[in-house]
Order: structure tokens, then sequence, then C-alpha cells
């Protein structure tokens, strides 16, 4: 490369944020890859600035930043092929998911990104195995009916746990600890490594390990900024977010277990679902799935859930 890069890439997680542990492997990984030519200038945290959370993706579309990390569910109303993640216990197993994601699902979706949006996708990072943090368990269905939820702005979210009986809200993620902390929602969905990190067993300390959705945070990029990079930096970046990309995985699995011990530490109290409640849940939203299948495309639905061929 002739002369230095400098790759602006944000974020809107603290320091213990497996995202954010994600980004300064990216950032270390690029600088030895490309022997300094080029460099990432975090932005670990943009809610610190004063901008929300949700803030970072129309940033990176306009090409002010250049890169990001990002919850799926945002785009979904954009790019049809995102609602795969967004069907609850509809996903394969986390390793599975994430290997199809690499190979030709993953490139059947960024295709998708690129031909309806200013976006180029070029990774896909583990955002979490979500359950549901309440001041009760949650073992049915009904005992959800009534409690109001803080969740992610997807409408295919609001439709599934309304039909789950909850009254679903989006609360930007800069609002959550507060809305949970004054008790403006009755309980909350997500990884145990947010529930731990922001402090939300403190007010909401039953949490039900549904694991009702696996979350996938692609990782954005202003697509015009990355077709004006060399080839050099574009295989360079490329590279660098493949090896991010594994350990950022690594830290979500391990962070589901550290956490667990801390928020039993901490006098939070983790209730399992067996199989016939987990099966309730899944009843009580299988219309709302099938509503959401309907909008996607058959092609990337059987990539999405045909069975991985066993090699040797």
């Amino acid at each position: 490369m002739s002369k230095p890069h400098r790759i602006i890439f944000g974020g809107y997680q603290g320091p213990n944020s497996v995202h954010t542990r994600g980004a300064g492997y990216f950032a270390a990984a690029l600088h030895r890859l490309t022997d300094g030519a080029a460099e990432i200038l975090l932005r670990p945290d943009i809610t610190r600035d004063g901008h929300k959370a949700a803030d970072l993706l129309p940033m990176v579309e306009a090409g002010e930043i250049h890169g990001c990390y990002f919850s799926s569910s945002y785009m979904s109303g954009r790019v049809p092929s995102l609602t795969l993640f967004d069907m609850p216990f509809a996903a394969p197993a986390r390793d599975d998911l994430f290997a199809r994601l690499d190979g030709a699902l993953g490139d059947w979706i960024a295709a998708d990104v690129a031909a309806r949006t200013g976006f180029e996708v070029m990774g896909y990072w583990d955002n979490g195995l979500r359950h549901i943090s309440a001041k009760r368990k949650l073992a049915t269905p009904d005992d959800c009916a009534g409690l109001s939820l803080r969740t992610l702005a997807s409408d295919d979210h609001q439709r599934v746990f309304r039909a789950l009986g909850f009254d679903p809200r989006v609360i930007d993620v800069k609002d959550l600890v507060a809305a949970v902390a004054s008790g403006e929602v009755d309980a909350q969905e997500n990884p145990l490594t947010n529930i731990y990190n922001f402090g939300l067993h403190d007010a909401q300390p039953e949490i039900t390990l549904t694991g009702h959705l696996q979350g996938v945070a692609p990782v954005w990029f202003h697509r015009d900024t990355v077709a004006g990079w060399p080839d050099d930096l574009r295989r360079a970046v490329r590279a660098a977010l493949r090896e991010a990309s594994d350990a950022q995985r690594g830290y979500a699995l391990s962070d589901d277990t550290a956490c667990a011990e801390s928020l039993r530490a901490a006098g939070a109290h983790l209730h399992s679902l067996t199989d016939r409640q987990s099966s309730a849940f899944r009843d009580a939203v299988s219309a709302q799935n099938a509503q959401t299948r309907a909008r996607i495309d058959p092609g990337a639905l059987q990539l999405f859930e045909q069975p991985q061929e066993i090699t040797a």
C-alpha cells in the first residue's frame, strides 16, 4: 500500500463487551497484517459522545464512520434475509449457524444487503444467545401476560413477544439500564454477558434461560468507502476480520459461562426450561414465525435450515 490508511470503526458498548474486545482484536490484526500501513481508529462507545446506539448504522451508511458491528434485527425491515435471525427457537445450533454464515449463507445475506442498502457486510459476529430477565421466573407463556418487555427495534420481535403476552417496548441501549432500574419495564431480553455487564440483574434477578434467539451482529461497512480501497487493503481488512470474528465468537461463548457464574454469585437466579416448557413457548410463537418465513426467499431459507453435511 502506497500510504497509510485510517479506518474509523464504531461501537456502543463498554470495554468488557465481547464486541469491544472483538473490535480491539480487529485493530491489532490489521496493524500486524499491514505492517502498520493501515490502522483502525476505534470509537468504542458512541453513546459516550451523546449519540444513541442506533445512530451507528446511519452514521456508517452515510460514511461518517467507516464500519461497525450492529444487531441484524435493526436492518431486517430493509433486508428480508436478515429476518432469518428473528424467528425464536428456529436457529441452528450456535457453531452450525456461524459455519453457515462463513459460507454460502453469509454470501447470500451480504449480496442481499448490498442490493438494498449502502452497506457492505464483511463478517458476522456473535450477538449472544438471548434470555429474559424479570422480577419473577417465566416458566410458561402465561407468566408473560401483561409484563412490559424491553426488546429490539424489530417489527418481528414486537409481534412475537406480543403473542407471548408481553407488552413489548423499544428502548435504545443508551437508555436500557435506567429503564430497568426505574421499573419502566418489567422484563427485558439479552445475552447473559449484557445482563451482567449492564447490571440488569440488580433490578431483575430472575433470569429465565429461554435461549429464544441466537443474535447475529453483522460487521457493516460503508460500501463506497470499501470500493475505493486498493485491493491489498481490502484483502488485509477481510483477513483481519476473519481472525477477529473467530476471536469475538470465542469471547461470546466463554462469557456465557463466566457471566452465568458471576450472576449466580451476585444473587441472581438462573432458571432452565424443561423440554416441555420450551415446547410451550415454541408453540406460542409458531404462527408468528410462519408469518416471518413467508417474507424470506426460499433459497436463503434452504441455506439456513438444510442439514449440514458431516465430513470425516
